[in-house]
């Protein structure tokens, strides 16, 4: 049988939020028509989201469960959705409602327009603190400017995507994963459409400020060299401080100025060329703990269950 939907949802503890989840997106892909899939990506859960995803499938064949060994993150849970996803188009969204499902059928009028790529712009955002909306600005409008992919601002993995888009998606394995980015990158017809983020239905966040800090981290070295300009454009800064510094010194010396007698200068000098050298160490450690693990060679994922078809 053909499928025209896919349904990705990631699933990590989400036992409040999974019953009302399949409520509504069923509710909104029956009135959508076509035949459609809801994956539940089970990532490592605990709190008895495993059971629950199982009961769904038992109950209706429209859910189709993948589970994982253990918590690999949400990045792969979406790429196992990818993976094992059958319909034309494929739809991501968040377990926790934030993404309301009944923004879909936006989504399909425009990819029926001919659209490959339809992503969801957040135009508000409820239920979140001040800072979790300055930090979110501030990350998609530095990652706009230092990337080397011109990602949407304001916009999640909420999307959906042409089965096209993601055969070619499917070929990227690369450990480190920003799927949006990646939805960027290979190009295609895109469009954005703009709502309401909601708050969430139940449950607390899955994603505090150190795993956000590590997607900026993931999006930045996966998609720009900019962090390695920084520490070649600090090392030409402080050599052209240098420079200029000798031919001063050496005038106010020959003045017979007593302002650069002493070891200060040289200690302030020192503990500054060095931080900048530990900082570009730094950098090219990111970069090159990246390529260690892309050599490593290891599956993105292991599952303890997949689908039965």
């Amino acid at each position: 049988m053909t499928i025209q939907y896919s349904i990705i949802a990631p699933i990590y503890n989400e036992l409040e939020n999974l019953p009302e989840l399949y409520r509504r997106v069923k509710e909104v892909m029956s009135a959508a028509g076509g035949t459609w899939e809801l994956l539940l990506v089970d990532d490592g859960s605990t709190d008895g989201s495993t059971e629950a995803i199982r009961a769904l499938a038992q109950e209706d064949k429209h859910v189709r469960p993948l589970i994982f060994a253990r918590n690999f993150g949400h990045q792969v849970a979406i790429t196992a959705g990818w993976d094992y996803a059958r319909g034309e188009a494929v739809i991501i969204i968040d377990a926790d409602l934030q993404d309301p499902p009944e923004v879909i059928p936006e989504l399909i009028a425009k990819w029926k327009e001919g659209y490959q790529v339809v992503y969801a712009v957040r135009a508000e955002r409820e239920g979140e603190t001040w800072f979790k909306k300055v930090t979110a600005a501030a990350f998609y409008r530095i990652i706009y400017r230092i990337t080397d992919v011109k990602i949407p601002l304001d916009s999640g993995d909420f999307r959906l995507m042409d089965r096209k888009v993601v055969d070619v998606l499917k070929t990227m394995r690369e450990r480190h994963r920003f799927p949006r980015g990646m939805s960027a990158w290979v190009g295609f017809k895109q469009v954005g459409v703009p709502y309401k983020r909601a708050a969430r239905y139940a449950g607390v966040t899955k994603y505090p400020f150190n795993k956000m800090l590590k997607l900026a981290l993931n999006a930045i070295t996966g998609f720009s060299y900019f962090p390695l300009q920084m520490a070649t454009f600090f090392g030409f800064i402080s050599a052209g401080l240098a420079a200029l510094a000798i031919p001063v010194v050496i005038i106010m010396r020959l003045m017979g100025s007593q302002f650069f007698e002493g070891q200060a200068t040289t200690l302030i000098a020192v503990l500054f060329l060095g931080g900048v050298q530990l900082i570009s160490l730094g950098v090219l450690g990111e970069y090159l703990g990246r390529v260690y693990d892309e050599a490593k060679g290891r599956p993105l994922y292991i599952l303890s269950e997949g689908p039965e078809d």
